[in-house]
């Protein structure tokens, strides 16, 4: 099975408030994107944003070009239906973020909430990242979400990469300048903990 087809079944088989890594509201990451005060016209992507709910806070926010990115065509059709007519202002894209073509330039916040660490072959990391310098304006902004260092070592059956701020930073290269870092204590809906650890750079 690749991984489309993994997360193809995953939302196929649980509703998207049963997996691990459901969250009613992504606190932190709406902490870090209001402390930018981004304009409105700013042009924010989330990566692997599927069927999360963040794309509708942000709209509620007044962003007006707002794109989501996820392999799962089936975890983009919960938000859509979930957003019903305010799905018409977002630009849903099924691609994996390792292939698909960005725009450069063109990208004033990345998101990304737990894609970066299911990449464990570096080559997969490495051209994440290539997208990612060459998607972000400079001066732009990325937060990228991860499990920390004391975190789980796999998740949905698969695999993960843990990170440290460190590791984000190597990982981005000297272009990105990291601002700030915080830790998360995310609850599962079962009642288990995960440890993730939040960064936020910007494009030198």
């Amino acid at each position: 099975m690749n991984n489309k087809q993994h997360w193809e079944t995953v939302y196929n088989d649980k509703d998207s408030d049963s997996v691990s890594w459901f969250q009613s509201q992504a606190k932190q990451s709406l902490s870090m994107i209001d402390a930018l005060q981004l304009p409105k016209s700013a042009s924010l992507i989330d990566i692997g944003g599927g069927a999360s709910n963040l794309v509708d806070d942000l709209l509620n926010r007044g962003f007006q070009q707002l794109q989501v990115l996820d392999l799962s065509a089936t975890a983009l059709a919960v938000s859509r239906q979930r957003l019903g007519v305010k799905a018409a202002s977002v630009k849903w894209r099924v691609g994996d973020i390792t292939q698909i073509q960005l725009s450069d330039n063109s990208i004033d916040l990345w998101h990304d909430r737990a894609v970066l660490h299911f990449l464990t072959d570096h080559s997969d990391q490495r051209l994440y990242t290539k997208n990612l310098s060459h998607a972000v304006k400079p001066q732009g902004h990325v937060i990228i979400a991860t499990f920390a260092e004391d975190g789980p070592q796999n998740c949905s059956g698969l695999s993960i990469q843990r990170h440290s701020a460190e590791s984000l930073q190597l990982l981005l290269g000297d272009e990105f300048e990291l601002l700030s870092q915080y830790n998360e204590q995310h609850e599962t809906p079962f009642a288990s903990s995960q440890n993730f650890i939040y960064c936020l750079f910007r494009k030198r």
